[in-house]
């Protein structure tokens, strides 16, 4: 199992290398990421030196992009969301509303994927534009777990084994029944955020206790999710629960 958690890594990493795109700008490095927004361009981020380390940035893009597309982060609610998705990664914004991370000499690939797993992540609050959202999607997901007395400890940090962390929403204690459950939601689900949620689901199981299960839950209440996005997580050993059908895995979870 450890070689083919490593032979995959190994695969994912060289992806990302042959993928990306660098430009010399002034003091500034820009590189294109494969990762795509939701308009399906390239992400890109600008990095220059730190004195001893780095300054990697988003150059106020994805606040910005948001913005102009009509959805304000101006609410005490969706400010404090903002806040706490950042958080998260690591990531901080100034007063420019752009997204930062410093990182050391040692710690730039590390401080590039917690960035980019943040625009992606705060690229996801496009939907929060749509009148017909009244709740946040992980809000419905953790009222859920209430009502159905699943005992859960919310937000956990995780090393995988590629060294990089990874947030889950939920995790669910081992029981005598059942081995530890981790939870991902996925509010937006398509092919990248499978992939994504899919790779850190992956990249923590080998250090994570024996018979650890992990969760991706989909979000189908504005469009049916693809076959494309249970394929890509149900690869990597991920059980997709589509939200609609979500009664049908209470009963695992509460054990």
């Amino acid at each position: 199992m450890i070689d083919q958690v490593r032979a995959l890594l190994d695969e994912y990493q060289t992806w990302l290398q042959e993928r990306m795109v660098l430009r010399e700008i002034d003091d500034w490095v820009e590189v294109t990421t494969p990762f795509l927004d939701r308009h399906n361009d390239c992400l890109q981020i600008y990095a220059a030196r730190d004195g001893g380390g780095w300054v990697l940035s988003d150059d106020g893009y994805i606040i910005a992009d948001l913005e102009i597309s009509g959805c304000t982060l101006d609410t005490p609610k969706r400010r404090a969301l903002l806040e706490m998705t950042l958080s998260g990664f690591g990531v901080e914004l100034d007063g420019e509303n752009v997204l930062t991370v410093r990182a050391p000499q040692s710690g730039f690939s590390a401080g590039k994927h917690n960035l980019i797993q943040a625009m992606l992540a705060v690229n996801d609050l496009f939907y929060l534009a749509t009148p017909t959202i009244a709740n946040l999607f992980h809000e419905d997901v953790a009222l859920w777990l209430e009502e159905s007395s699943i005992r859960h400890t919310p937000k956990v940090k995780f090393s995988g084994e590629s060294g990089f962390d990874h947030l889950f929403e939920f995790v669910i204690p081992k029981s005598p029944e059942q081995p530890e459950r981790m939870i991902r939601t996925i509010n937006n689900p398509n092919r990248q955020t499978a992939t994504s949620v899919a790779f850190a689901c992956f990249d923590t199981r080998s250090v994570r206790p024996e018979g650890s299960r992990t969760y991706a839950v989909l979000n189908d209440s504005q469009t049916k999710v693809s076959p494309v996005v249970i394929e890509a997580l149900e690869k990597y050993e991920v059980t997709p629960v589509i939200w609609s059908n979500r009664a049908g895995i209470r009963e695992e979870l509460a054990a």
